[in-house]
């Protein structure tokens, strides 16, 4: 770990992108626009294997999200062993069983209904890759002293979301999987006290009749959610 106490400011020069005309521009984010529209979360996944270096390059770009003091307060453990993908469906489905038996509250309960979710998760075995995303409360320097991190979960969030958009990408589907609590997972994947789970990511190639909720693909409209102030 670097001592960053020991780090000062330095200007260096930006890597050249090239200067692009605005009708570059445009058809770029056009472009990348389109590819994102096809994004499904999906629950049927083909056991067929994914390299682990496509699996490492996407969290490689995850890892080049902005965050707080550039502290990066991330950390993504990638689990494709049967064994261990195993034990985690069986510490999700356990507390999945609590949440739909009453925990979540109707509201909620009702909320999901239209997604078609229920508390077997048999995704959990079923991608070939799970990757868990951790949320560093703090850190650490090399001399164990602790150093406090900056909006850790808006960096987390936007490292989440850099990875989900690479691994849609690779030709790679994924589903978000948050169940509550998620402490079991700091013990079964060796992860410190300093460290908070807050996602498993379920990823791979979809299967051939994979189907998603209808309501799923209800978007809101551009005019929902942009205001512009030109």
């Amino acid at each position: 770990m670097v001592d960053r106490s020991k780090l000062t400011y330095e200007a260096v020069p930006l890597e050249p992108r090239g200067d692009w005309p605005d009708s570059r521009v445009l058809t770029g984010a056009e472009g990348f626009r389109d590819r994102m529209a096809g994004r499904r979360t999906v629950r049927n996944f083909d056991t067929r294997p994914v390299p682990r270096g496509a699996i490492e390059a996407c969290i490689r770009a995850a890892g080049n999200a902005p965050s707080g003091a550039n502290h990066q307060p991330w950390h993504f453990v990638a689990v494709s062993d049967p064994a261990q993908k195993a034990r985690i469906r069986a510490g999700a489905e356990e507390e999945e069983a609590r949440f739909y038996d009453g925990a979540a509250g109707d509201a909620w309960l009702s909320a999901l209904e239209p997604i078609g979710t229920g508390p077997v998760k048999p995704h959990l075995e079923e991608a070939p890759w799970l990757i868990v995303i951790f949320a560093q409360r703090y850190g650490q320097f090399a001399d164990g002293t602790r150093y406090k991190h900056y909006y850790v979960p808006e960096s987390v969030g936007i490292a989440t979301g850099f990875l989900i958009a690479a691994l849609h990408e690779a030709g790679l589907s994924s589903l978000t999987h948050t169940p509550n609590p998620m402490r079991f997972l700091n013990d079964m994947l060796g992860r410190p006290e300093a460290e908070k789970p807050v996602m498993i990511l379920a990823t791979g190639h979809a299967a051939q009749d994979a189907t998603v909720p209808r309501a799923a693909t209800l978007k809101k409209p551009l005019d929902e959610i942009l205001t512009v102030r030109d």
